[in-house]
């Protein structure tokens, strides 16, 4: 077992009962199972729930397919889904939380977290050790309140979302970690007007298909796209820093070929033109 995990030798399982709190997302239940026994839910569980293994295996079935848990792996079950776990290979411990609340659905939705589904994550990622170190707040605070919960159940949904992997594809982390000699060029260089995609790619040391293959998987765009929004994003620092420049100066120093380019892209993406964009500013 990882020593992150060695002072968890006892059960633990705390429940909040705040679901009568007006909470956009709240946590049910948080635990530590050093003995996981097999589960049968037909019904499925009336919360979301997260399982992740700490050590030994499990192997979990839901939706006619069956998943093992290993170390760096868990499962995110959507209420109601039917499943059912068991230990294999001898003893299996696990992690737990379950969740709900009215913006859950919309949550997971809005950061794009499919479920049910099996995810894993690299060695040493924080959402791996994210339930074993908010167990560890609780052992010494017992602040069950709720709503230092329902920040910390959005948190870890923000790391599944950064660390986790689905179908074998690379995480968010993994993704912008290959992208950084990219990113770093490009926020040196987005006032050059004659960057290319193979100029980036080249960074890289990639074909511009994958390239944009990363982008999408990082930040859910091309990265010509994603260039465009960092000059757009320069281009309001300009603009409020320097009141008194001109919307043509401020579209050249941003790498824009021409003025009325830059301006129709930027009221395109920020719904007003940069004149307008200034005098909220």
């Amino acid at each position: 077992m990882d020593s992150a995990y060695r002072r968890y030798l006892t059960e633990r399982r705390y429940f909040t009962e705040i679901k009568d709190l007006p909470l956009p997302v709240y946590m049910e239940s948080i635990g530590y199972n050093p003995y996981q026994e097999a589960i049968s839910r037909p019904d499925g569980y009336p919360c979301y729930h997260w399982l992740q293994t700490a050590g030994g295996k499990g192997e979990i079935s839901m939706g006619g397919a069956k998943y093992v848990l290993e170390a760096d792996s868990g499962i995110l079950l959507l209420s109601g889904e039917s499943h059912s776990y068991r230990p294999i290979e001898g003893k299996w411990d696990t992690f737990y939380m379950t969740f709900g609340g009215p913006q859950a659905g919309a949550i997971l939705g809005t950061l794009g977290l499919p479920v049910s589904s099996y995810y894993g994550w690299d060695k040493g990622a924080e959402l791996g050790g994210f339930l074993p170190s908010l167990l560890g707040t609780i052992d010494s605070e017992r602040d069950l309140s709720g709503l230092n919960f329902s920040v910390e159940v959005y948190r870890f949904l923000t790391l599944l979302k950064k660390d986790g992997r689905v179908n074998r594809l690379p995480s968010l982390s993994n993704s912008v970690r290959r992208l950084a000699p990219v990113l770093e060029f490009l926020d040196r260089h987005y006032a050059d007007s004659d960057i290319g995609l193979e100029d980036m790619a080249r960074r890289a040391d990639i074909t511009p298909r994958h390239l944009n293959t990363l982008f999408k998987q990082a930040f859910g765009m091309t990265a010509y796209a994603y260039l465009i929004l960092l000059r757009l994003r320069k281009s309001k620092e300009m603009m409020t820093l320097h009141p008194r420049m001109t919307v043509k100066e401020v579209s050249g120093l941003v790498g824009f070929r021409d003025a009325s380019h830059f301006v129709a892209t930027f009221r395109k993406q920020e719904g007003v033109t940069p004149e307008q964009f200034r005098t909220l500013h």
